[in-house]
């Protein structure tokens, strides 16, 4: 079996994965807050863990991986949106425009990252559908101890868990204290401590709890889903390293502490942020903007997912017009070679055998620039052989491209007419070369090789056939004066 290796933020190491169960492995993915469209930024861990999603997958079986993300849709943002829209008139109750707004953006999120061709996880709980779960966990935290009722509010007591707080992120609860930018509330018995549970502002729909109407803090939402879906220790925790802290120091306290673990999960995976043209994305910057954004400019998902995939997910990711020309060229090219001998590589395509020197790569630590690397090297080699045409559409699909979906408007022209058309120019190169080789006049056949490599093509000449293949400069229009 293949050997997967992956860098756990706990250890600091890359380590060898062993999953807790092989017949099922289980991973939870920190997802979005439903308030708004999902920025670039966003798509990353999206795209990050589907990859890791599809290796697991391939390496584990299809039927023994539970992959969970979470749409957290209890949130300051949405309750704002539907409060305007309440003072405009709009019909409903406010509970009911709440939850039509999270319907919304939950919506517009799923058609974005389809259109990354980013497969959806097993499971994706709202946070709204687990709040009797959160209130269990929080009641078992008090019993024992590790929390403690304040004000309407329920707060973990982090001196409670204070030699384990901070593993995560390699901080001491002391330096955390001195550096702190967090609510000193006059409740709190340390700094530290985070909210669990918090009264409902009046006027805003909450909960029923044992210490207030109210509503549960971010952290142990997360707890409680992946408890319920996962375990109480499951193989891998995943997310932006936004997240490490505190999110993920607070996930694992609530969790371990309430579970009786010493671990929530073995590998804990962290992404790098996103930046555009070498700076921070930001909208005070102006080069801040969503995936729909990109998507109705015409930028293609896919084009989207190989800018993404061509840096290592450990490694800060680079968004500039340059590397956006480059993929949407370098994918065109694939998938005219996917599609050179269309018959032979359909006839072979079986959409489930990645080449080996593919797995290879993402199995150290989901190196998708080193798969990509050899994805050029097999398009290199497809120009001369079919096998390699059928490894590179294997390999393409794998990693989330569609092989055979042409795009017609990539230079202003059907691709399949112009791979069609292919033939006749191979037909006529040859003929004048035929013609020529009798009557030692090279002048046309010459004229006419000159104008194919012109318009971006490939021109190979043997005794026996002329090839022709297309570069990522092919011009069609440039070819319209031969025939």
């Amino acid at each position: 079996m293949t050997t997967i290796k992956l860098h756990n933020t706990k250890t600091r190491k890359r380590e060898e994965f062993v999953p807790i169960d092989p017949q099922n492995v289980r991973m939870y993915v920190c997802g979005p807050t439903v308030y708004d469209r999902a920025h670039l930024g966003n798509a990353r861990p999206v795209l990050v863990f589907d990859v890791l999603n599809r290796l697991l997958r391939h390496v584990y079986g299809e039927d023994h991986v539970t992959y969970v993300r979470n749409f957290t849709d209890v949130d300051d943002r949405i309750n704002e949106t539907a409060q305007k829209r309440k003072a405009a008139g709009a019909e409903g109750t406010l509970e009911e425009l709440i939850h039509e707004r999270s319907n919304e953006t939950i919506d517009w999120y799923h058609a974005d990252m389809d259109a990354l061709g980013a497969a959806r996880p097993d499971h994706e709980p709202r946070a709204t559908e687990y709040i009797a779960q959160m209130i269990a966990m929080i009641e078992e935290l008090i019993a024992k101890e590790h929390a403690y009722e304040a004000e309407g509010h329920v707060l973990f007591a982090v001196d409670s868990w204070r030699e384990h707080y901070g593993e995560l992120s390699g901080r001491s609860v002391d330096d955390m204290i001195a550096g702190a930018r967090v609510e000193v509330a006059p409740y709190k018995r340390n700094p530290m401590d985070f909210v669990m549970w918090k009264p409902s502002p009046a006027g805003l729909p909450g909960w029923d709890s044992p210490w207030s109407k109210g509503r549960p803090g971010w952290h142990i939402e997360c707890s409680a889903m992946a408890k319920e879906l996962l375990g109480e220790h499951f193989d891998i925790h995943g997310g932006g390293n936004d997240l490490m802290f505190p999110h993920h120091e607070n996930e694992i306290a609530q969790s371990c502490c309430a579970n009786g673990t010493d671990k929530m999960a073995n590998v804990w995976m962290h992404n790098e942020m996103l930046q555009v043209e070498g700076k921070k994305m930001s909208k005070s910057l102006g080069n801040f903007f969503t995936v729909r954004d990109l998507l109705d400019q015409g930028v293609l998902g896919e084009v989207i997912r190989f800018v993404m995939l061509s840096t290592h997910y450990r490694k800060p990711m680079d968004w500039t017009e340059k590397k956006r020309e480059e993929a949407k060229e370098t994918l065109t090219l694939w998938k005219r070679l996917a599609d050179a001998d269309r018959d032979y590589v359909r006839e072979n395509f079986t959409g489930s055998k990645p080449p080996s020197e593919l797995i290879s790569a993402l199995s150290d630590d989901l190196n998708t620039p080193l798969a990509i690397t050899q994805m050029h090297a097999l398009a290199k080699q497809a120009k001369t052989s079919r096998e390699a045409q059928v490894k590179l559409a294997e390999a393409m699909t794998f990693l989330g491209f569609d092989a055979f979906e042409i795009w017609d408007h990539s230079f202003g022209v059907s691709l399949e007419h112009s791979f069609g058309e292919l033939e006749d120019y191979e037909q006529l190169l040859f003929n004048a070369r035929e013609l020529a080789m009798k009557t030692k006049d090279f002048s046309e056949a010459d004229r006419i090789k000159s104008m194919l490599i012109a318009a971006g093509l490939e021109v190979r000449i043997s005794k026996t056939e002329v090839k022709i293949d297309t570069t990522t400069n092919f011009d069609p229009a440039k070819l319209e004066t031969l025939k």
